[in-house]
């Protein structure tokens, strides 16, 4: 039990950088929830869900059939940690920036959830890299049902962030653009730093 608590504290902090992380999804999530409200979020979390459930399986399957090849765990640990130093680099780098104009999409929340995830090379780059360790500890922790377990414990976070920004985008509120948004995302960069810290010790140790 102690196992899984742990676990799940990891993965929800992990996640909080790709679930949080500004981008095309953000900003398209913002100007449908100007009009839609939580609902736009909920909708266009259904599309996010429909490209990461197959994903997250397809990348178990590769790491239950790769946990034969010796060092494999130590060098996925080892790749894990050099992307969450590079991703939280590039976190800090987006959040310093000047911001972009609103994504303008023409389909509805659904498609559009499901095309800015699918085309997204960041969310692609962060599944087979820092999901990958994930997902490779979720399987040391309880097989293929540990794929599950982590899914889980990942995809509430997309939900409920997804229906907050649409909501407060329809009232009007400016909380996700100020000074404490980049605050917030800063200080979680800099936990990606530490488990980037824990990843590396546990390759070479």
């Amino acid at each position: 039990m102690v196992q899984l608590f742990e676990f799940a504290i990891a993965v929800i902090t992990i996640s909080v950088s790709g679930v949080m992380s500004p981008g095309p999804l953000f900003a398209a999530n913002v100007a449908y929830g100007l009009k839609g409200g939580a609902r736009a979020g909920l909708k266009m979390a259904y599309g996010h869900t429909v490209v990461e459930l197959p994903l997250v399986i397809l990348l178990g399957v590769g790491a239950l059939s790769l946990e034969t090849i010796p060092q494999f765990r130590e060098t996925i640990a080892l790749v894990g940690a050099i992307s969450l130093f590079v991703f939280a680099g590039m976190q800090i780098k987006s959040v310093l920036k000047k911001p972009s104009s609103i994504f303008e999409g023409r389909h509805g929340p659904f498609i559009a959830g499901i095309m800015l995830s699918a085309l997204n090379p960041f969310f692609l780059i962060w599944w087979f890299t820092i999901g990958f360790k994930l997902i490779s500890d979720s399987l040391v922790l309880a097989s293929f049902a540990g794929i599950g377990i982590m899914f889980a414990f990942h995809i509430w976070m997309d939900y409920a962030w997804l229906c907050t920004v649409g909501f407060l985008s329809s009232k009007g509120k400016r909380i996700l653009s100020s000074k404490n948004y980049n605050i917030f995302m800063i200080t979680i960069s800099g936990v990606l730093v530490y488990f980037g810290i824990v990843f590396a010790l546990e390759a070479l140790s």
